[in-house]
Formats: C-alpha cells, sequence, structure tokens
C-alpha cells in the first residue's frame, strides 16, 4: 500500500512518506531466544543421573494398587518413603497419587504442595465430604505425580469423626468415587500411595480401610521390632472385620547403617520370620534424604546421585515387579562419611556398645493370623 505526502508543521515543509512492506521485519540479534523451562531441564538431569531413560517404563499393574504406607511408631521414615517411593515410580512410568493423612503434612512439604490452613485437602475430604477432584495438586517438577496436601485442620479429624456414621470408611469411599471419575476423564492411576499418621488412630484406620495393601518401613533398630508386633494385630483385625482383602506386601528397612552390628542383626532376624515380605532393598542412613524435604523436594530430586535415591529407585522397582534387585546393602556400607551420617560429626558406633546377643524378643509376631502369609502382587 503507497504513502501519501504529508505536510509536517510548523513550517510546512514536505516530507516523503515511510515506505510500507508486506514483509516480516528483520529479527534483531538482540532479541532474547525461547528459555527452556527449568523443570524440564532439572527433569532431564535427574534422569541422567539416576542411569534412567526417556522411556523406561515398569510394566503397568492390572489395576491401580492402592497402598497404604503405615507404621505406628514415629521416625521410622514412612513419609519418607512414601515420597521417594511415589517419585520413582512415576520416573519409571508409572502415574501416582500421594495421599497425605498426617496431620503434620511432611509428605505435602516434600512434594513442595501448598498445604496452609484452608487449602483443600484430606480434611475436607474426610470431614467436609469434599471430593477427592477438588483436592489433588500436580507436584512441581513431577508431571505425572499428583497429591493430596494435608493441613493442620486435619489435626481435629480423629475428633469430628467418632461421630459420623461410617467413619472409617470416609476415605474408602472417597478413592473409589475419584479412581472411576479419573478413569472416565482421563488415564487411569497405576498406584494410590497413603502416607498414615505415626498412630493407630481413626486417620490410620480409614487408610487401611481404603487400602489393598500395606507397606511397612521398618528402622533397623531394636524398639522398631517391638511396634511391628503391634501393627501387625492391628492389621490382622483390620482384616477380619473391615478390609478382608487387606494384605502387607512388603517391610522395608530403612536408616540402615552396615558400620554397626545391630543393623545387619535386625535385618536377620526380620527376613527369619517374614522371609517373602522384607524388601532385599534396603535404605542407608545418609544425610541428603533428611535434607530434601527441606527445598520441597524429594531425595531424588535433590540428588539423584545420592545413596539414597538409587535405594529408593531400587526399592520402587522391587516393589512394583516383585523381583528383588542387586541389594543396596554395600552402597549403604560404603557412603561417604560426609553424606551418610544424620551428623557430620557423628561417630560409628563401637561394637562394645552393640549387645552381643542375637535380638529375639519379638516372638509375639509369629502369633498374627495366617492373613498376613498372602501372596506378594
Amino acid at each position: 500500500m503507497a504513502g501519501t505526502w504529508e505536510v509536517v508543521p510548523p513550517l510546512g515543509t514536505c516530507v516523503a512518506p515511510v515506505p510500507v512492506s508486506d514483509e516480516t521485519p528483520t529479527v534483531s540479534r538482540e532479541t532474547p531466544l525461547p528459555q527452556p523451562d527449568p523443570e524440564v531441564i532439572a527433569r532431564q538431569r535427574m534422569i541422567k543421573a539416576l542411569g534412567l531413560t526417556e522411556s523406561e517404563p515398569l510394566p503397568r499393574p492390572a489395576g491401580t494398587r492402592l497402598v497404604a504406607v503405615a507404621n505406628q511408631k514415629g521416625g521410622v521414615g514412612k513419609t519418607t518413603t512414601a515420597v521417594n517411593l511415589a517419585a520413582a515410580l512415576t520416573l519409571l512410568g508409572q502415574r501416582v497419587l500421594v495421599i497425605d493423612m498426617d496431620p503434620q503434612g511432611n509428605a505435602s512439604t516434600a512434594l513442595d504442595l501448598p498445604h496452609e490452613s484452608g487449602v483443600t485437602g484430606t480434611y475436607e475430604v474426610l470431614v467436609g465430604g469434599k471430593s477427592l477432584l477438588d483436592a489433588v495438586q500436580v507436584v512441581p517438577g513431577l508431571p505425572e505425580l499428583w497429591g493430596v496436601p494435608a493441613s493442620v485442620d486435619l489435626a481435629g479429624a480423629e475428633i469430628e469423626l467418632v461421630s459420623q456414621v461410617a467413619r472409617e470408611n470416609r476415605l474408602h469411599k472417597a478413592v473409589q468415587t475419584y479412581l472411576s471419575e479419573h478413569e472416565t476423564a482421563h488415564d487411569r492411576l497405576d498406584y494410590v500411595i497413603i502416607d498414615c499418621p505415626p498412630s493407630l488412630g481413626l486417620l490410620t484406620l480409614n487408610a487401611l480401610v481404603a487400602a489393598q495393601e500395606v507397606l511397612i518401613p521398618l528402622q533397623s533398630e531394636y524398639y522398631a521390632l517391638e511396634g511391628l508386633s503391634h501393627l501387625l494385630g492391628t492389621i490382622g483385625l483390620i482384616q477380619e472385620h473391615l478390609n478382608p482383602g487387606l494384605t502387607i506386601t512388603g517391610i522395608l528397612l530403612t536408616m540402615y547403617d552396615g558400620r554397626t552390628k545391630l543393623a545387619p542383626q535386625v535385618a536377620d532376624e526380620v527376613r527369619t520370620h517374614f522371609p517373602d515380605r522384607v524388601l532385599d532393598t534396603t535404605i542407608p542412613r545418609t544425610v541428603r534424604v533428611s535434607e530434601a524435604p527441606s527445598y520441597g523436594q524429594t531425595v531424588l530430586q535433590y540428588d539423584p546421585q545420592s545413596p539414597g535415591a538409587r535405594a529408593y529407585l531400587a526399592a520402587a522397582r522391587e516393589f512394583a515387579t516383585g523381583q528383588s534387585p542387586v541389594t543396596v546393602e554395600s552402597a549403604a556400607r560404603s557412603v561417604s562419611a560426609d553424606e551418610s551420617i544424620a551428623s557430620d560429626t557423628a561417630e560409628p558406633v563401637a561394637e562394645a556398645d552393640v549387645p552381643d546377643t542375637h535380638v529375639t524378643d519379638i516372638t509375639d509376631i509369629t502369633d498374627i493370623p495366617d492373613q498376613t502369609d498372602a501372596p506378594r502382587s
């Protein structure tokens, strides 16, 4: 389109029109190029560090596996196991949902999910009748992983649920409704992992009624063995009265320190009583596993080259397939001092400090009903 001559005041000088062109203007060299997504870069680095490929999927299960990560003893690695196992399964091609049932909200913190008071989460689902669809959030950096957060409001659910009808079935109903809705609108989930609180109250009861399987993280110390018998007794009662299909599909030894005599003794005792339940993979005691939640990340995101990250990846493979990989106990023994101990100044436990007698005070465990002897799925 041709331009017209224009008179520019104040002197009335005629100036030539600026030629109009239909061509696309040349882009300056200073035009910034599109920047890659930091989350994509971080994911690629994580996959490379773990020795994975972009397409290394595990076989998908025939149906959605509902797994409760439970142990009424605190500090044994329930939340750490739940979030890192979920992240590892996601990296192995699975679609995973994590439900935080602990009022402390530690799983929500590790997955970087908003969980302040008022955010729709497990409390609103259990007590307020909300749908899980309203509470599910995508986990940053892991697009095939979703989470349902827990706020401090969940602490009151134990009391509020007492007077409710079918109080132990609230989570089961919500999960089943969500799965049916999810399969209708999207591709189905492969795993639902429920992080239980360190108690045997109504929240844990809801989780065990909703689940099909129980994964028990067990700290490699003597006190953990005493609590295991109580937990198995509770699971036996739930199998008998509320959830006959509930099975124990794994016991995962956590915080394993092969430099002590006690950790191998505890491992041997548990494997003696539950030869088909204890995973061959053990989780070493490493500082990276403890640091990761403070950055709102799983250990696989925070330091994928650490022994803890590799151990959880191996545990995920073993749990998903039922096939035992090469044990990582050797990795637990060879962890460097600045990475392996929760305190950089920690000293190895002297053998004289560890009783020479074998751990035998778990005889009550063998009295649990045979329901726990169901084969691994």
